[in-house]
């Protein structure tokens, strides 16, 4: 490991994430399984075992559409870091900002509560300059974004959308949302305005490591070192993305409004292309919503629950045949695709750290 005092800007992390050989193979087969159970119950208890194939699905419009919303949804993904990032004084070309969209596709979907993405990334630009504490402020800071949007907006569409009213009439459902919103954003307020909170119990863990003889002294003292550096740098970032140019903070919330967008749109232009009309804020409404509980979902990707949620708001909106046809077709775009580029994309990013350290 690289000696801190001959590169004091890089806190050093040598080993890739484990995600290669048996555990990615036993990682993939927990998403397919979780997708596959939701994807049953949507059919069994949703549909009425019903399921009947629609060759507009694959017309060429549809194709069309879908790539062109594809390119949208990928593009403002990476873009709403790439301006974080510029805010916090960082640059990275735009060829390693498309790679970072896809890296953080697949791992955060085979990791519970999408944990593993933002610490792919963070290693991913770490390995190009960026130092790991201001990385983490940028990823947390364009989670957060997000947060703000879709956890705004649901607990008005829940009181006002169309066929909402049902549900926000379950005071079971209503009192998760609130505990669910309360420590959600309680743990984004630790993190944002006291992370030297973090750095106690840190610290208390690497001596207990130390204690265990698990790291030797030299390593224990180092790691104490970097890791003060590095929670001070996380701490001080958010100071810097608010004092950073006002163009690229407005940037950074535009691109979250349009992939947000984007995402949420991909289900309406599927309903379309299967001749359903109706308003398309009222799939975007329960999208939002939809989207809210994927945020709580422990499952690696929210597999399974997502495809459940998803066939509960929408069934009274399509018929019960096309019902599970859309629902693959949604994660399809969403995110097979997605993590399909990416688990390419990470294996190819692993090696280059294999061979940068031969």
């Amino acid at each position: 490991m690289t000696d801190p005092h001959h590169q004091p800007d890089r806190f050093e992390i040598q080993d890739e994430p484990a995600f290669r050989g048996r555990r990615l193979f036993w990682f993939a087969v927990l998403f397919i399984g979780l997708s596959a159970a939701g994807l049953y119950a949507v059919y069994s208890q949703v549909a009425g075992h019903t399921i009947t194939w629609d060759s507009r699905l694959l017309s060429p419009s549809l194709i069309l559409a879908s790539l062109a919303l594809l390119l949208v949804y990928f593009t403002a993904d990476g873009l709403r870091l790439w301006f974080t990032l510029r805010a916090l004084g960082q640059t990275m070309p735009l060829s390693a900002i498309a790679r970072l969209v896809f890296l953080n596709i697949f791992v955060s979907n085979i990791t519970p509560l999408a944990t593993g993405g933002g610490v792919a990334q963070v290693w991913f630009m770490r390995r190009r300059g960026v130092p790991v504490g201001t990385g983490l402020t940028a990823t947390t800071i364009r989670t957060a974004l997000a947060v703000l949007f879709i956890f705004g907006a649901t607990p008005v569409l829940l009181l006002t959308l169309p066929g909402a009213e049902q549900a926000a009439q379950s005071q079971s459902l209503v009192a998760t949302l609130i505990v669910s919103v309360i420590l959600y954003l309680g743990f984004f307020t630790v993190l944002v305005l006291r992370s030297n909170w973090l750095l106690r119990p840190l610290l208390g863990l690497l001596k207990f490591l130390h204690e265990l003889h698990l790291i030797s002294a030299r390593r224990h003292h180092r790691w104490r070192h970097r890791l003060v550096r590095e929670l001070q740098r996380f701490a001080h970032g958010f100071v810097r993305y608010f004092q950073g140019r006002w163009t690229d903070i407005a940037a950074s919330f535009l691109f979250t409004a349009i992939f947000l967008l984007a995402l949420f749109s991909f289900p309406a232009l599927l309903f379309w292309a299967l001749g359903y009309g109706f308003d398309y804020w009222v799939v975007i409404g329960r999208m939002v919503m939809t989207t809210f509980v994927m945020y709580f979902s422990p499952t690696p990707g929210a597999s399974g629950i997502a495809e459940g949620v998803f066939g509960h708001f929408f069934r009274d909106l399509v018929t019960a045949s096309h019902l599970v046809l859309v629902t693959v077709a949604w994660r399809a775009l969403t995110i097979y695709l997605g993590m399909l580029i990416g688990l390419f994309v990470t294996q190819r990013e692993i090696a280059a750290s294999r061979r940068g350290r031969q």
